[in-house]
């Protein structure tokens, strides 16, 4: 499995909404809001192979109440 984060910025008052509804799909590891530029810290886990691009475009961007995602790739847990 090859872990990543997204941060996510939400459109005002629909943190809980985003949240709940990648929860719902059962696609995140773990899911924090945050304070900042961006509102929620999500992790998630896909398979070795998976085009990490294709799988933010096509299971979270898409998600109403989402204004802006920052993908972060990681390499090495210490």
């Amino acid at each position: 499995m090859v872990p990543f984060f997204m941060q996510i910025k939400c459109q005002l008052g629909r943190s809980y909404e985003v949240a709940n509804a990648l929860a719902d799909k059962e696609i995140a590891s773990e899911i924090y809001s945050t304070a900042g530029d961006f509102d929620l810290l999500v992790k998630f886990y896909v398979a070795d192979g998976t085009d990490i691009g294709h799988f933010v475009n096509e299971q979270v961007q898409g998600l109403p109440g989402i204004q802006d995602t920052r993908t972060i790739i990681t390499f090495k847990a210490f």
